[in-house]
């Protein structure tokens, strides 16, 4: 069964404990290249959950995501049109598409450098949690084929087995996400000035500086400019390479153009 804080938690897969610390790591543009929610989408299109304009709507915030960075319009109004559309779906139907989304889809956008850092978190005997407005279920899928510790993810009520289109408690996004690690810490013992957090977008500043060890992956502009600000660390895996806070000058061409190309290639799949 999953453990439970303020919101719900992937079964933990590790049993490598070290009393105090642990890593949280965002999951969209942290872990994986775009957004994981979008894939989900994309998933129940394929099962002709809604229609192509509406798969057209997910490409397009998609494509703007991974070359600008999240947007909280954005980011409210996937949140929004997946709620609407599961509503009535049934909850084992969607452990079973999580499953599907990370074979297919998310697996292959996994960025090999944030994948080490977990690696290297577990291997010292710190828990890794992935802390994500994806919902749980989806989160939850991803941390057990990562070998983490586990997840959290943003919860949606479930009555008779069937999604009912509401939220259990808050989306799990901003300060949502510092008030699940904090209620997490509480639980597990953890002393949050011995643990890290990794993220790319500016609204998870108060997950990051909560945290003993703040680090920037991938950053938006905003973040970028608040982390450089107070010295904290930069990896930027989006060109390849690994750079520390007074060497990173903007996110890359190559990453952006990355990025385009594979959004309108598969619009133009579509």
């Amino acid at each position: 069964m999953p453990r439970t804080t303020a919101v719900r938690a992937a079964e933990p897969t590790a049993a490598a404990v070290k009393p105090g610390g642990a890593a949280f790591f965002d999951v969209d543009n942290t872990l994986m290249r775009g957004a994981s929610l979008f894939h989900v989408g994309r998933k129940m299109y394929q099962r002709r959950v809604f229609t192509l304009r509406e798969a057209f709507g997910f490409a397009r915030k998609q494509l703007r995501f991974m070359l600008q960075g999240e947007n909280l319009k954005d980011v409210h109004s996937v949140r929004d049109a997946a709620l609407t559309l599961a509503t009535g779906l049934a909850a084992s139907d969607i452990r079973i598409l999580g499953e599907e989304v990370y074979d297919e889809m998310i697996e292959s956008k996994i960025w090999p450098g944030t994948r080490a850092l977990t690696e290297q978190h577990m291997k010292s005997g710190r828990p890794v949690w992935l802390v994500t407005g994806t919902p749980v279920e989806v989160a939850s899928v991803i941390a057990e084929r990562l070998h983490l510790t586990g997840a959290l993810g943003t919860v949606s009520e479930i009555d008779g087995g069937l999604y009912t289109g509401r939220l259990v408690g808050e989306f799990l996004h901003g300060p949502a996400k510092a008030e699940g690690v904090r209620v997490l810490a509480e639980k597990e013992n953890l002393d949050l000035q011995q643990c890290w957090a990794y993220s790319d977008s500016y609204n998870d500043v108060p997950l990051l500086s909560m945290v003993g060890h703040p680090v920037a992956i991938n950053p938006d502009a905003r973040l970028r400019r608040h982390a450089r600000d107070r010295n904290w660390t930069i990896y930027d895996f989006r060109s390849g390479r690994r750079a520390a806070t007074l060497g990173l000058k903007g996110a890359t061409v190559a990453g952006g153009a990355y990025g385009l190309w594979r959004g309108f290639s598969w619009v133009r799949s579509r």
